[in-house]
């Protein structure tokens, strides 16, 4: 706190202090925190210390809340869970919407929230760096706008809400680059309707690379899917119930191996065993799988049909890709005409943070497990980084917004942001 006054005085009394860049960078002192991410996560992060009287200054490297949403997302995507475990902080959704809510619904939702909360991000401005000052104990922030233009934020606290999701994963397939055909990730499919009577090569096992293999049967495509390691895959509900939920509610009362024990023999019951049709299941249970391994089961939304009925054909993992076909480990090639990667994403954290006790540099998550990885030294704060969708998101939110609430209210009079030119 002596560190923060000394600052302020500084600033009020010598232009140079702080600001001896002014020559080429813009500068803001931020009395409240900076959240970098306008996406579910950042706002929430947002609206939680709105809630607790603390204004922010959110950082959007894209030119929209939700960027991930908005611009990187097929077309027929929905919700994989029920909307009461998808929702923010202290906003539901709206009653009409369905348990499952569209793509475009949710983005409904995640505008009217940052309406509500009176949350405006600074768009466009992609983070570059970000490095805690130890002689006046603030953070830097240094951002680049879309036109080059270069700014500076200075401020007590730092929040990190870029995500589990931040860039995409594209593999290294020997003989990628020889193939003739379109290859794509799925942060660029929007819909199957363009591969009508095509054969595509769909590389990842996963919510989305199963959704996708659906989506382009639904198109009259010809899919593949490449499975290379084992995966659950559970109906999204049973029961009556989602089973998410009926998994949450289970879990209250008996322990996680048992609540395993019992979704494999009702996914047997209904699905049958997918191992016949080349989904081998993991030796380790579902719910014990995602707490260890953060690996998300399949909830099934009508794939394995398609994958029951040949539609969808499995395929083992490639050994190459040759200009028109990809080899396969187990000696047989296929011609394709196009390849969709269904490889996920990743953080990004280590290309603009500069530090290394609370992130991990290899994978950029931070290195305390949830539910203790919110809060790292310094008045650092992480949110969406707990494996755990839109609910550890919200958790994470309301902790820190909670912390950081504590110190802004114990402190007199908070002056305004400053910016220096």
């Amino acid at each position: 706190m002596d560190n923060l006054r000394e600052l302020q005085g500084k600033m009020a009394h010598d232009p140079h202090c702080v600001f001896s860049y002014a020559k080429w960078r813009r500068q803001v002192w931020v009395p409240g925190p900076v959240i970098v991410g306008a996406g579910p996560s950042g706002l929430a992060a947002a609206a939680c210390l709105r809630e607790q009287g603390v204004p922010s200054v959110v950082l959007e490297r894209s030119n929209c809340i939700a960027s991930l949403w908005q611009l990187k997302t097929y077309d027929r995507l929905r919700l994989h869970l029920p909307k009461k475990f998808c929702e923010l902080p202290l906003m539901p959704f709206p009653e009409n919407f369905p348990t499952y809510p569209t793509k475009q619904q949710f983005i409904e939702y995640l505008e009217t929230y940052a309406k509500r909360f009176r949350i405006e991000p600074v768009f466009e401005q992609s983070v570059q760096s970000a490095e805690y000052d130890e002689s006046v104990g603030m953070w830097r922030v240094k951002s680049v706008g879309i036109k080059g233009e270069e700014m500076e934020y200075v401020c007590r606290w730092l929040v990190v809400a870029t995500g589990e999701n931040a860039e995409a994963v594209v593999p290294n397939i020997k003989g990628m680059a020889e193939f003739c055909g379109e290859v794509k990730h799925t942060s660029e499919y929007k819909s199957g309707s363009i591969y009508k009577g095509k054969k595509v090569l769909v590389v990842g096992c996963g919510n989305s690379g199963m959704e996708v293999c659906l989506d382009l049967c639904n198109h009259s495509a010809k899919p593949s899917l490449v499975v290379r390691d084992a995966v659950h895959v559970l109906p999204r509900d049973m029961l009556g119930k989602s089973t998410f939920g009926l998994s949450m509610w289970l879990l209250k009362w008996f322990p996680m191996r048992l609540v395993d024990w019992f979704l494999l023999i009702v996914s047997w019951l209904i699905l049958g065993n997918t191992a016949s049709f080349g989904l081998d299941r993991p030796s380790v249970g579902p719910l014990e799988l995602k707490n260890l391994s953060g690996k998300t089961p399949v909830l099934d939304v009508g794939a394995l049909a398609k994958i029951k009925s040949g539609d969808i054909k499995i395929c083992p993992s490639i050994q190459r890709i040759g200009h028109h076909n990809a080899q396969f480990v187990n000696g047989k090639v296929e011609h394709f005409d196009a390849i969709i990667l269904a490889t996920g994403y990743k953080s990004n954290v280590p290309s603009w943070l500069k530090e290394k006790e609370m992130f991990s540099e290899k994978d950029g998550y931070p290195r305390r497990p949830f539910p203790n990885g919110w809060k790292g030294a310094y008045g650092l704060y992480a949110v969406g980084f707990t494996k755990r969708g839109l609910l550890g998101a919200s958790t994470d939110a309301k902790r820190l917004a909670e912390d950081i609430g504590k110190c802004w209210k114990a402190e007199a009079n908070h002056p305004t942001s400053t910016i220096r030119h």
